[in-house]
């Protein structure tokens, strides 16, 4: 069963349902210092020189977070995700905006080797790592896509948030939403058939969805064992994808930035 393909019908689907979803971006683009990136992202951005700068990110749906982390002053910056019409309309706003960004529409693990040694940086934000099934080839993109002393800088659902139950789930008990219920060490795929509701609200019968769990161990090592150091690690109790805002300041590692470099 090829999952990436299954999961490219579902994103399409979900999208194009998503009428209304991105409707804003471009009147925020114009108006907001850095919309559609985390605080915390856009204190640790600021740390780095983004002039002369070519810059990637990996799962970058319809384009908004790229194109938001352009506004540092990167020169140019190149979009990959397997949605076409996500690309699409990635590729419409960036052109409406004049910024020099540019969308590719591919499975990340086929990723042409015309991009190999090309970027200073690479992003990997909210919910791209749990569409993979293995990170070590995942990783060897990232690593052969970026340039010698390139970085990576993730931000991420942290992988406790895997073992706790959202609303709706069969397990969950909204008086006590922080319990366990599910194993960290989860080998087996997420198989959903309810949509992508956070783009417009709406649960509805889609086309599956095939995700996975990560531990920190395999993100990690698959790092690692692809030619890139880990520079520095940030975890958070705060959740930065609205399922889990009931647990913030609880003391639950939600969230985390992760920077690498390749060697």
């Amino acid at each position: 069963m090829n999952y990436i393909a299954k999961n490219k019908e579902a994103w399409e689907e979900a999208f194009e349902r998503a009428t209304a979803w991105g409707n804003d971006i471009e009147e925020r683009l114009a108006k907001e210092e850095y919309p559609f990136i985390e605080k915390v992202l856009v204190d640790e951005l600021s740390n780095y020189d983004f002039s002369d700068k070519k810059i990637a990110q990996f799962c970058c749906n319809n384009g908004r977070e790229l194109l938001s982390i352009m506004k540092f002053g990167a020169d140019s910056g190149v979009g990959f995700d397997i949605a076409e019409n996500m690309v699409a309309f990635a590729n419409q706003t960036a052109q409406n905006l004049g910024i020099n960004c540019s969308f590719v529409a591919t499975n990340i693990l086929e990723i042409d080797q015309k991009y190999y040694n090309s970027f200073d940086y690479i992003f990997i934000t909210i919910g791209a790592l749990t569409w993979f099934e293995d990170l070590l080839p995942f990783f060897r993109k990232v690593s052969q896509c970026l340039k010698e002393g390139g970085r990576l800088i993730i931000n991420e659902c942290h992988p406790v948030t895997n073992m706790l139950g959202a609303n709706g789930e069969e397990q969950y008990d909204q008086e006590t939403p922080n319990i366990l219920i599910y194993s960290y060490f989860k080998d087996d795929a997420w198989i959903e058939n309810d949509g992508m509701g956070y783009m417009n609200g709406e649960n509805y019968e889609s086309k599956t969805f095939y995700s996975y769990s990560h531990t920190f161990t395999e993100i990690i090592n698959a790092i690692c064992q692809n030619g890139m150091s880990i520079n520095k690690l940030m975890e958070f109790d705060y959740d930065i994808s609205e399922m889990f805002s009931n647990l913030n300041n609880r003391g639950i590692p939600l969230s985390y930035i992760l920077i690498s470099q390749k060697v």
